[in-house]
This record gives structure tokens, C-alpha cells and sequence, in this order.
């Protein structure tokens, strides 16, 4: 790690450049918007590799020449295959009051363009939506956060605080080489922040019969990233032995995926579905009221609550199989195999004990397991001014609206910054229908551009609303 750093030691520096021409300002902000997004999408930053540098620079030369104070922030890269950085400007305000941080994240997880109806980054504009790979998962994002910022400098608007604009690589591998890297050795870029806001958190559409629910995150799952490695003789396949490495990796993984994990309501979850409670059915009204009671003492609604993967994930430790590799040759018996497994843990959780359970259900001295990628979950807490904030907003726009403070069964790169004391909060200004968040890592993600432009105007309308909850 040492080496990478000292390949990205050199200093930060601030960036200027014109503005594009699809983001002039006297164009309507939708537009300047859409066609940002559309361009930033077009900007390839598949993690991995990732090579966020481009796009970094992009928004960097944007918010450069909309007036404010800019930095591209080189970081460093794995394996050294092209550069990564991140994006990094501020608007000043009377330093009344600690800055908040608006973090976003730089890189996309891939896509196969035969399985969308639209190629994946070609940012394409269609019938009012901006389609493509990072439109929800973050470039549309980082996108409102910029457009806030430029927009704060050409409306003139001083705040009691700074607002920083913070964009980094590598999240979707799990932020070690962005955020963590901006958290562990470039915390000046913070400037003493007490705030932070980011995605995960945004507003669920109502019915006719059920309001809108105005979801801020708190919590996430942690990450517990197990790597299961099998060891045996190699050979010749066409004289099969029990005890070859792949054989020892099947009979491991059969073991591993007979694991039942308990029920467990965190005070977190807890409080999430007493939030909720007011939108369920009336037969799970009383139980999310109290769903810790419900699920130890009532069987059917225990059975229908975790037939759901989404409720389950919330109140159990989950496990995928994930990467599988085996021998390289359909003749040849391998003398490695290996697997990785994708082990979620509820707050509270530790990878380390979990890892030492998968020990004792493989039994087996030939499998070794290790971790790849572990983190303590942390919890924000919801007695401060920014959610009031949120709540005052969401009683303005959408009268009789429900503020859920939600556990997440992903994560982010929130926790970094929470490890350092910020109160950090999933959430982003957009309005979406049950099921229309599933291009996040799917296919046919897209975002509407009414979204882009009124998650700008609410994202300002927050930054207002804290200023007044706190003179």
C-alpha cells in the first residue's frame, strides 16, 4: 500500500477550464442537467478497473468554471492500470456553522449491452429519462450535487456553512482506494464537516390510499467478504479422485449454504418498521409496531414477513456464493479451487466470528478461509438538525408525508466518514414507484430528468431549512 501512495503523494490541484457548451447557463437547468448526465455516462469508469480520472476531471472543469474553489484528488490505483482520482470543490459560506459534505461516488459496476434496450453508456435521452450504467448508481448522484452547488454560485445563495462536493472512485470494490483513502490520509478536504449526506436514502412515491415515505439511511448491513480456497492433488480428469480441489470446495460450500442464520432485530430495524408501521396492511400494522414481538410470537406473520428477501435481509446475517473458479482445463483436475462468499451482517455483527462459524461447519483442514473485505457497521443518529431538516422538507413538499429512518441491507461509503464522527445520512432528493429502483445494478437504469432538476431544488431547499433549525 505504501507504494501506491507514494504514486499519488503529489499535491492536488485546482482545475479551470470553460464550461462545456451543453451545460451553459442560460440554458433551462433540466437541460444542462440531463445533458451532464448524459455526458458523464459516456465517461467509462467500469470498476474494475474503474480510471475515474477522466470523469473527476469532467465535473471538476464544471465546477470550476461556475466560480467555486476546485481540486481533482489523485488516489490510488490497485494494480496500476490507468488513473484514478476523485473530484473535490467547495462553496464557501460565513462560517457560522461546520460544513456538510455531499458525497458521491465515481465508478459503475459493469453492463452487457445485448441485455438492455438501450446501449449502457451511451447516456441516451428518451421520452423525458436519461438512460444508462450510473443514471441512479451515482452519476446521477453526483450530478444533483454539482448542479447544487453551481447553482448556490449563480443564485447568489450564502449559507451559514460550507457546502463541499466530494466524488470519489473505487466505491462498488468497496471505497478502500477512494473514500477510505480520503478519510484515512486527506481529511483536510473535510475542513472540519460535521454533516454528510450521500446515496441510499430517497422518497418512495404514494397511492391513492398511502402517502409518500421519505426514507433517510442510518445504517447499512456490513460487508463480511469471505474468500473459501480448496487444496488437493492435480491429474488427469479422466481417473477422477474424491478429495480433488474442486470436490473439496462443493462438499465446503454444501456445508456452508445448510447454515441458518436467527432472526435478529436490531434497535435500528426496530425503529425503521415502527416508522412504517403506519403505511403496512392493517393485519402487520400492530406487529411492525413492534416487530421484534411479532416474530417470536407469531408464527404467520414470521412466515410471511421473511418470505420477502428484502424484510429477511433486515432481520437476518445473509450469504451469497458469488465467484466461482475452478480448473482452467475441462481435463484437468484442479489443485486449487476457489469461491467467494458475500456474508451481510446486521449492526453489531463481526466478520471475524462469523468467519470461525464457516470454519467449524466446513470441517475440513484442506479449505482455508480468509476475508477480503470486513467493516464494522455504524448508526447515525436521527436527533440532529439535519433530520429535522429532512422532516421539515418533506412535511413542505408533501404534506402528511412519512420520514423512515431506514437500515440499508447494502452499504456505502458512508461508514468511512462515520468512523470519523460525521453524521452521515443516505439520502438523495428523488421520487420514485415501488420496483423503479431495480436498474440499480440491473439493466435499463435510468433516472427522469424532472428528477434531476427537482432533486436540485429540494437539495437546496434543505441546505436552507438547516441554516434555519439552527440560528
Amino acid at each position: 500500500m505504501l507504494a501506491l501512495l507514494l504514486l499519488v503523494a503529489c499535491a492536488s490541484r485546482p482545475v479551470a477550464a470553460p464550461l462545456p457548451t451543453s451545460t451553459e447557463p442560460s440554458a433551462p437547468l433540466r437541460e444542462r442537467m440531463a445533458r451532464t448526465l448524459s455526458e458523464a455516462i459516456r465517461i467509462r469508469t467500469v470498476n474494475p478497473p474503474g480510471r475515474e480520472a477522466a470523469l473527476a476531471e469532467y465535473y471538476a472543469r464544471l465546477l470550476s468554471a461556475a466560480g467555486l474553489e476546485t481540486q481533482v484528488v489523485p488516489t490510488p490505483a490497485a494494480d496500476g492500470r490507468g488513473r484514478r482520482a476523485a473530484a473535490w470543490a467547495r462553496w464557501p459560506g460565513r462560517g457560522l456553522r461546520p460544513p456538510i459534505v455531499l458525497l458521491s461516488h465515481l465508478d459503475v459496476v459493469a453492463a452487457r449491452p445485448e441485455e438492455w434496450q438501450r446501449d449502457p453508456f451511451s447516456g441516451e435521452l428518451h421520452d423525458g429519462f436519461v438512460h444508462g450504467r450510473g443514471a441512479l448508481d451515482a452519476k446521477g448522484v453526483s450530478v444533483v450535487h454539482l448542479f447544487a452547488l453551481s447553482e448556490l454560485a449563480r443564485r447568489r445563495l450564502t449559507l451559514d456553512r460550507d457546502v463541499i462536493f466530494l466524488a470519489t472512485p473505487d466505491e462498488e470494490n468497496g471505497g478502500r482506494l477512494g473514500a477510505g483513502y480520503i478519510a484515512e490520509r486527506r481529511t483536510e478536504l473535510l475542513r472540519g464537516a460535521r454533516d454528510l449526506l450521500t446515496e441510499g436514502g430517497s422518497v418512495l412515491l404514494g397511492t391513492a390510499n398511502q402517502p409518500s415515505s421519505w426514507r433517510v439511511s442510518v445504517a447499512e448491513k456490513s460487508p463480511c467478504w469471505v474468500r473459501v480456497t480448496a487444496h488437493g492433488e492435480s491429474g488427469h480428469s479422466s481417473v477422477p479422485r474424491r478429495g480433488d480441489a474442486v470436490d473439496r470446495l462443493l462438499r465446503a460450500l454444501a456445508r456452508i449454504r445448510e447454515l441458518h442464520f436467527p432472526d435478529r432485530v436490531t434497535p435500528e430495524t426496530a425503529a425503521m418498521f415502527r416508522a412504517l408501521a403506519p403505511l403496512a396492511s392493517e393485519a402487520d400494522r400492530s406487529a411492525y409496531a413492534d416487530l421484534e414481538l411479532a416474530l417470536a410470537s407469531d408464527p404467520e406473520f414470521r412466515e410471511r414477513f421473511v418470505a420477502g428477501d428484502a424484510q429477511r435481509a433486515l432481520v437476518q446475517n445473509t450469504l451469497a456464493i458469488t465467484v466461482l473458479r475452478g480448473s482452467p482445463r475441462t481435463n484437468v483436475l484442479a489443485s486449487e479451487a476457489m469461491a467467494h462468499l458475500d456474508l451481510r451482517l446486521l449492526p453489531g455483527g463481526n466478520c471475524d466470528d462469523e468467519i470461525e462459524g464457516l470454519r467449524r461447519a466446513v470441517s475440513d483442514a484442506a479449505v482455508s478461509l480468509e476475508a477480503l473485505l470486513s467493516f464494522p457497521s455504524r448508526t447515525s443518529p436521527t436527533d440532529t438538525a439535519l433530520y429535522r431538516a429532512v422532516a421539515r422538507v418533506a412535511a413542505r413538499q408533501e404534506p402528511g408525508a412519512v420520514l423512515v429512518p431506514q437500515v440499508n441491507s447494502g452499504f456505502t461509503d458512508a461508514h468511512y466518514f462515520r468512523s470519523l464522527g460525521l453524521v452521515a445520512y443516505g439520502f438523495t432528493p428523488r421520487w420514485h414507484y415501488q420496483g423503479e429502483h431495480l436498474g440499480v445494478h440491473g439493466t435499463d437504469e435510468r433516472i427522469s430528468v424532472e428528477n434531476l432538476e427537482r432533486g436540485v431544488e429540494t437539495l437546496i431547499e434543505l441546505l436552507q431549512e438547516l441554516d434555519a433549525l439552527e440560528r
